[in-house]
């Protein structure tokens, strides 16, 4: 059984899930970074471990529920424990709802939320019989709380995390486990860089502190929400959005 904890942080390959992988790298856990496409995983993994810390890379396709179940069962019997489980993996379809294809709202739904249920299903067995109490962050959005136009699929599946996260934490409870919601807003990432510069300025408007956050701010709360300390902190969703939310 490997000595360290154990997290698994999906969508680990960029912007907020690598930032997250590094983190928590850096806390002291073995963390299994999974993403589709390996050439960025392993060079967060490599980050990681010249910085002297304990990572791996997975790849796994989220929409692909059996494919994610096994991914977890396997990580499992590998180190004999799972310790956190950091739900980042997501897409983006925009576009106005009244145009939007079924087949985009159904992608969004089944890679953001779906596989949040699988992955936490599975995971959960192993979450229970952590010593230092099991630990479940889901990365959702302010998109989930107050919604966003061109975003009918998005917002529905970080609104619909937040109901998931919420009965995972009441029925997980009692096992030690605690299940909470990060909801980033606005974060400088590769998704945000390509946005043109008055488009940037005038969603700062909207932010009280009047810029976006970074991926660091994001993974500090995660890191947090992991720790031991954090052992009576559950059902909650806390908006790192610069205020915007409020």
């Amino acid at each position: 059984m490997t000595e360290k904890r154990v997290a698994i942080v999906t969508g680990g390959s960029r912007g907020i899930g690598a930032a997250i992988v590094k983190h928590l790298a850096k806390s002291g856990v073995h963390v299994v970074a999974a993403a589709r496409g390996l050439d960025k995983l392993n060079a967060v993994v490599d980050e990681v471990k010249a910085a002297g810390g304990s990572a791996e890379a997975l790849s796994i396709d989220l929409s692909d529920s059996k494919q994610t179940a096994d991914a977890i069962e396997s990580i499992a019997e590998k180190h004999g424990r799972i310790d956190i489980l950091v739900n980042n993996g997501g897409i983006t379809k925009d576009g106005l709802f009244l145009r939007m294809e079924d087949a985009d709202f159904d992608d969004v739904i089944n890679t953001n939320l779906k596989s949040a249920f699988v992955t936490t299903r599975a995971a959960a067995r192993y979450l229970m019989r952590s010593k230092s109490g099991g630990r479940i962050v889901n990365i959702g959005s302010v998109s989930g709380v107050v919604g966003n136009a061109g975003q009918a699929n998005y917002a529905a599946s970080k609104a619909g995390l937040i109901g998931l996260s919420k009965t995972v934490a009441k029925e997980l409870a009692g096992k030690g486990v605690t299940c909470n919601v990060v909801a980033p807003g606005f974060i400088s990432t590769d998704m945000t860089d390509v946005l043109p510069d008055m488009v940037k300025n005038k969603v700062k408007e909207l932010i009280p502190l009047r810029r976006f956050g970074n991926a660091d701010e994001i993974a500090s709360v995660v890191t947090f929400l992991a720790s031991e300390s954090a052992s009576y902190l559950t059902g909650q969703v806390i908006c790192v959005d610069g205020g915007m939310a409020m």
